[in-house]
């Protein structure tokens, strides 16, 4: 029975994305979890696999195809010998639409699956029953669910988890009834959402919608000499996560110095050691240690470890920490799992990793995915001090500018250290500042006194 496959969402913010490249051609067997394509999705290049087995019948997405948009059939998926529809079935198809028919039929020979030209003969189309396939992303295999299988976004995982919620009771919109994070969401509001004929009572729940522009701006008159450059995927979803957050999230800044001497001292006493030591040997980078710092401070501090629902305000359990990383095609923020019960030495080297990875565009979805505080540090650039902008749906993001000796006075006299301004740019639905002053009065305390992180 031909079954259609689906442009899959391989992230919570994934709407559209460009086909890279196919890994499979017309008339290969495919098996389920067979890599048979590279996507360029709202966050990196990902590999993806297949969920059932059968012959790559027809291809309706070609390599580089860009703005392919999710739940759109790229190609058929048949048996060996089964008839494929001429047209593919639309571009259109999602999951749980119908199989495409035609009067235009193509054949799959039974022995090696190449594809023939037009049939001799009428072959009766797929059956309307035939569900569409949608793609696995690699690193997302299937949960077990009392006798089904439920597939789910990792940030939709975390948010059930977290709210409580069985995954087992909510309906996926996603492709193949995948459950993305609108519908976890749609599961919290249900008890009290509005009836159905007060529609501006629905608004609260997609501000990002009611802010998008009705009609396109038109493009600028450029006279001058230019080149342009093509906005990537990621580029175009950096650009829209970005101006949705300043539009619907209320920021609230609070900037403090830190005196990062002996922060300093500890680095350099550690990598010393570690040089001694030989083989396995490891260098400890300032921002490893303003990871820890962190990290150890959101165990103190529950409430900035968070997130806003117009329900509740979700404190996380795990202290999980994004740090930006800047790609050759735009920014991302691979994730430190359960930073606080990790040493120092194992926050170097996952970071090291992850970041090598992130440029490289080889990052798996559950490692971006998530995170319930960001970190930036541009101090590598000599930068300052410097406001970022929060990553929706966390609360919190600290900007770290870079180390320079300045001027203090210390018990009445002046004297030199080295000062690291740091910015917490919070949501003040969730954050009050009050609260994210007591967090950086705190985070202060851990980094001007780092031999805590050793406890």
């Amino acid at each position: 029975m031909a079954t259609n496959i689906l442009m899959p969402a391989l992230s919570p913010t994934m709407t559209e994305g460009t086909l890279a490249r196919w890994l499979k051609k017309e008339g290969d067997q495919v098996k389920a979890g067979d890599i048979i394509a590279e996507i360029e999705t709202d966050k990196a290049t990902m590999e993806v696999e297949a969920v059932d087995e059968g012959v790559l019948g027809k291809i309706l997405v070609a390599d580089g195809t860009q703005g392919v948009k999710v739940n759109d059939t790229i190609a058929v998926l048949v048996e060996p010998g089964e008839a494929v529809p001429s047209g593919g079935g639309g571009s259109s198809q999602s999951a749980g639409n119908e199989s495409p028919s035609g009067p235009a039929l193509e054949a799959v020979k039974a022995d090696g699956g190449k594809v023939a030209g037009a049939a001799e003969q009428p072959i009766e189309a797929p059956k309307p029953s035939a569900q569409p396939q949608a793609l696995n992303p690699q690193p997302l295999p299937p949960v077990a669910n009392g006798h089904d299988r439920t597939f789910a976004s990792p940030l939709a995982r975390r948010m059930a988890q977290q709210a409580g919620l069985d995954l087992g009771g909510i309906s996926g919109s996603g492709p193949a009834g995948r459950i993305v994070k609108a519908d976890v969401e749609a599961a919290l509001n249900r008890p009290k959402q509005a009836p159905a004929a007060q529609p501006a009572a629905a608004a609260p729940q997609a501000p990002a919608a009611a802010l998008a522009p009705k009609a396109a701006a038109p493009a600028p008159v450029v006279t001058a000499p230019h080149t342009p450059v093509p906005n990537s995927t990621i580029r175009k979803v950096i650009a829209r996560r970005l101006a949705e957050s300043k539009q619907t999230i209320p920021h609230f800044y609070v900037t403090m110095d830190f005196e990062i001497d002996a922060l300093l001292k500890l680095r350099a006493d550690l990598n010393a050691k570690s040089a001694k030591d030989g083989p396995g040997a490891f260098k400890l980078s300032v921002n490893d240690l303003v990871i820890k710092a962190v990290a150890a401070t959101l165990r103190r501090f529950p409430n900035v470890n968070a997130m806003w629902t117009d329900e509740a305000i979700l404190q996380f359990h795990d202290v999980d920490v994004s740090v930006a990383v800047s790609t050759p095609t735009g920014l991302i923020t691979p994730i430190i799992r359960k930073a606080d019960q990790k040493g120092l030495t194992t926050i170097s080297n996952e970071m090291k990793d992850l970041a090598s990875r992130a440029k490289a565009n080889k990052l798996k979805p559950e490692e971006f995915q998530g995170g319930g505080f960001s970190i930036s540090n541009m101090g590598m650039y000599g930068v300052r001090e410097f406001s970022a902008i929060i990553n929706p749906p966390q609360a919190g993001i600290l900007a770290v500018a870079a180390g320079e000796q300045r001027p203090v006075v210390r018990k009445g006299e002046l004297t030199v250290a080295t000062v690291m301004t740091c910015t917490l740019s919070v949501d003040h639905r969730v954050i009050d500042g009050a609260l994210a002053a007591e967090f950086m009065q705190a985070l202060k305390g851990v980094i001007e006194d780092p031999l805590s992180l050793m406890l």
